[in-house]
This record gives C-alpha cells, structure tokens and sequence, in this order.
C-alpha cells in the first residue's frame, strides 16, 4: 500500500512515516509548496492521502487571522478536489478538537455543537464542514481526525514547559484546583491510523483521537518529578487565595492573572470511543502514563 502524506516534515508527519514505513507501507511525502504537487497526486494511486499540512495554533495570537484560512480552509480545499479526482482511496483530514471547543465542561464527543472561538479553530472547522458537504464517489472514503494534545520524544510544547518548571525545583503552586486533561501519544496516532487503512469496510466519519484515560495537572507533576528521581512538590494553595491573586494580575503586570489561571487548571476531556468502538478494540497500546513517560525520558535524555 502507498500512502502520501503532506506536511510530512513536522512532528506528526516524521513519526507517522516512521510508523507506516515500519509496518511495511510505503510512504510518499508531498510538499505543497512545490508547482507539481497537483500532479503528483493524480498520476499515481495511493491507498490514502493523509493532510497534515496546515497552519499550527499560534498561542501568542500574534499571527494574522487569515492566514488561518489560507492554509487550514483554502489549502485543504484545493487537496480535497484533487482527492476527489484522483484514483486514491481515503483522505484523512487532521483537524483538532479546537474545531469544536476551546473549553469543555463534560467529556467532547464527535456529536457536540462546534463553537470555537480562535481563528485557528474556526479555520479548522469551516474545513470541516466543507469536506462534509462534498459528494463522495463510490469506494472512497473521507476520515476527519480531532486529535487533542499530541505529544512524543522530540516535540516541545507545553509538556516541555512544565518539564523545565519541575526540573528546576519549581513548586507547583496550582496542586489545589482539581482537574481532568486528555492528551495522545503519537504511538498512539499512529496506531489507530494504521488500523483505519487496514479495515476496509470502516465507514467514513469525523473521529476524536485520544488517550484512553484523562490525568491531572498534578498527576503529570508528579510523574515527571518521579522520572527525575525527586519527589514532587506540589503547593496546595486555597484555590480563592490564587483568584484573589490572579485578579490583581489582571490590572497589574504579574505572572498569575486569571486567563492563565483558567488555562493552567481547566479541565479538558475527550472522549475517544467512538473511533474504538468502529476499530473494535477495547484499548489504545500505550496507557496514558506509559505515553507520558516515554515524552518525559525524552525531555530528559536530551537535555532539554
């Protein structure tokens, strides 16, 4: 089987062809930079396209808001009409589970109502609904992937962050709010989208992908101190004592105000039953804390 897979250069598209290459697949990456990639895709048969190219969430919300829909709608179009046209198989869409919502105050499921808030979410979910409007022709296929936090060895986002703060002795002083995150090992990405390619008769659909099981902030703390041979030090503060703070940072400079506050011990769950319920698989290969671990013996290996 050959799959092409665009924005192959980034962290999912690395490891993703490392996965598919492993499990004797061959892979094909597809720069959409270059004036021929059209042709590329329809002059050969791939068994799916995999469209992981896209503009990334700019947490700094310095970039500018169409260039979200440049790349993550406009883009996604022209791949998706040249999809259509070619003999391929199956697309897969990476979209996020910021197309749906930026807060969750239950566990996301596929079926909820999608109101984001960013650019980035909206540009993700405006391709969406495109996509979905399409007709499909007879024997393809159209899978919509909404990952929540991917994580592995070499990525560096937020679980690097928190890697440093407890590396350096830092407590964490946020141990009394109680909360639920999801996240997904990119072993785990990758696994399901194997399995997806591999059983023919899966129908076409829009998928969360997650872990099995949500962990608390204080939880990972606490695996990353253990990793590091140290106790963890978590401060359990008076979650009113912390809002008091936080509200005087937002008038004043300071580090704690109450946006970061709501994003350091927010909740967010994602429910990822429905893609193992069509895999027919009761769980992922990797727990979450074996996934978790295997980033933060990353972090710590290459000195990060």
């Amino acid at each position: 089987m050959n799959v092409l897979i665009t924005g192959i250069s980034g962290f999912v598209g690395q490891n993703l062809q490392r996965y598919l290459t492993t499990n004797n697949l061959t892979v094909v990456g597809c720069s959409l930079r270059s004036s021929d990639w059209e042709t590329k895709v329809l002059e050969n048969v791939y068994t799916a396209i995999i469209h992981l190219a896209g503009k990334a969430h700019d947490t700094s919300n310095t970039a500018d808001p169409t260039d979200y829909f440049k790349v993550n709608y406009e883009l996604t179009k022209e791949v998706f009409e040249t999809f259509l046209k070619s003999e391929t198989r199956d697309f897969f869409y990476f979209s996020s589970v910021k197309a749906v919502a930026d807060s969750v105050a239950d566990i996301l499921e596929e079926n909820f109502t999608a109101v984001p808030l960013t650019p980035y979410g909206k540009s993700k979910l405006e391709a969406e609904k495109y996509l979905l409007s399409k007709h499909l022709p007879e024997g393809k296929r159209l899978f919509i992937i909404r990952p929540c936090m991917i994580h592995g060895p070499g990525n560096k986002g937020n679980l690097n962050l928190l890697y440093k703060v407890v590396e350096k002795g830092i407590p964490w002083p946020l141990a009394s709010f109680n909360n639920k995150r999801s996240f997904l090992s990119i072993d785990n990405l990758s696994f399901l989208v194997l399995a997806m390619i591999n059983k023919k008769e899966m129908n076409s659909g829009v998928y969360n992908f997650a872990d099995d099981i949500a962990i608390s902030t204080n939880e990972l703390v606490t695996l990353i101190a253990n990793n590091l041979g140290r106790s963890p030090r978590l401060w359990h503060i008076p979650t009113t004592l912390i809002n008091f703070v936080a509200k005087i940072g937002d008038s004043i400079p300071f580090p704690l105000n109450s946006e970061r506050v709501k994003k350091l011990t927010e909740s967010y769950v994602v429910s990822n039953q429905k893609i193992k319920g069509a895999l027919e698989i009761e769980k992922l290969p990797l727990t979450s804390k074996e996934g978790l671990v295997q980033t933060i013996r990353s972090f710590r290996s290459s000195n990060v």
